[in-house]
């Protein structure tokens, strides 16, 4: 029976891969990693924790497809910094399980470079520390996609740093609001967002049923194609991930023309 359901796993895959062919890819995907503590209670787990755990397992295999479907880009919402209100029993060991699953990703021999996006003071300075020295670790990578690492991230958050910064910069430099008002356009904000350099992305993907942003790249997602998935995180396949690459291919973006 198993080798039979591999079969026509198989043969499906191959369809969807081969309806893909000569269609138009995303180069940036974002990917909302919801529903882990909904599969932990759904597959009898009392930790919460487990379901995280088997969703950054997850993590690497989305990252390889991606690869093979030539995405340069990829954002990974990882934390909001809503969740950073759980209770420490909670939330110490998905710090920890985001950590190694960073560190992992930042190992000799895998491709990505990556970039933490969030606010990084809202978080321990040990799990902080460890983000920016995986990041570093992996620049000047080649061969995969640039990974934005979204820990500690708010879509507010982001355009409230991104004016902050862009106040300071304009006061350093000895302009004055008034100028600024004058000249302040969209592409002003967007240099100083945490994703500053990338393109905005074009498909979003969320899994577990839900079908809202939750803060995430509230600015970046103005033009974005969004893809919701009923599956939750941990149970996310390569054929879910095609199916969401042939709705985006089937799709006449219009940038609000």
């Amino acid at each position: 029976m198993m080798s039979l359901r591999n079969l026509v796993y198989s043969l499906y895959e191959r369809r969807l891969k081969a309806k893909l062919v000569g269609k138009p890819v995303p180069r940036h995907v974002g990917v909302m990693c919801d529903g882990n503590r909904r599969w932990a209670r759904e597959m009898g787990f009392v930790d919460p924790n487990d379901g995280h755990r088997v969703g950054a397992a997850k993590i690497k295999h989305v990252l390889g497809w991606c690869d093979q479907a030539g995405i340069e880009h990829v954002t990974l919402y990882l934390l909001a910094t809503d969740n950073l209100r759980r209770p420490a029993s909670e939330l110490d060991p998905l710090l920890k399980i985001i950590e190694d699953l960073v560190v992992e990703l930042a190992e000799e021999g895998n491709p990505w470079r990556l970039r933490m996006v969030g606010a990084l003071d809202l978080l321990p300075a040990s799990t902080a520390a460890a983000l920016k020295a995986a990041e570093e670790r992996t620049q000047g990578r080649s061969g995969g996609a640039e990974v934005n690492i979204a820990v500690g991230y708010g879509g507010r958050r982001e355009i409230i740093d991104a004016v902050r910064s862009l106040l300071l910069e304009h006061a350093a430099a000895g302009g004055t609001l008034e100028e600024l008002a004058e000249e302040l356009d969209v592409e002003h904000i967007a240099e100083h967002l945490y994703t500053r350099g990338q393109p905005d992305p074009d498909l979003v993907i969320r899994t577990s049923g839900e079908q809202r942003l939750s803060g995430f790249m509230l600015w970046q997602s103005a033009h974005s194609e969004f893809y919701f998935c009923e599956l939750n995180w941990p149970d996310f396949r390569h054929i879910d991930f095609l199916r969401a690459l042939r709705s985006y291919a089937n799709r006449q973006r219009r940038y609000g023309a």
